[in-house]
């Protein structure tokens, strides 16, 4: 029975090690919100207007946020305050998310401005 156990612990061991790992710190609780439009929220290599464009998503679309935001923002902390708080603490600055521009896998960070993501 001993050896059952461990054969079956050391498939499960080498199944969990085998299986695609995600961004460990992301989570999808934002979407894109207040775009004009006929517009899209573009995303940004840095946290910079003059940074190069990633990508772009219209209202709407969910965000898979790392949590980080600049000035001292992280959006697992604030998780728990009303929505409309959460919103403005992100309003005037840049916050990352995990996407996936191309999708074909090729997941990568990029930069939003604040103003325009709200919780789900």
């Amino acid at each position: 029975m001993t050896i059952y156990r461990t054969f079956f612990a050391s498939i499960v061991v080498a199944a969990t090690l085998s299986a695609p790992v995600a961004h460990a710190s992301s989570f999808a609780a934002w979407e894109v919100a207040n775009v004009a439009w006929d517009d899209v929220l573009n995303v940004r290599a840095w946290p910079s207007t003059q940074s190069a464009i990633r990508a772009g998503y219209p209202n709407g679309t969910p965000l898979s946020m790392t949590g980080r935001c600049m000035n001292g923002v992280d959006l697992k902390n604030i998780v728990t305050l009303p929505r409309y708080e959460q919103t403005q603490m992100v309003r005037y600055t840049w916050c990352e998310v995990w996407h996936d521009p191309s999708d074909t896998g090729d997941w990568q960070t990029g930069w939003v401005y604040g103003r325009y993501i709200q919780p789900q």
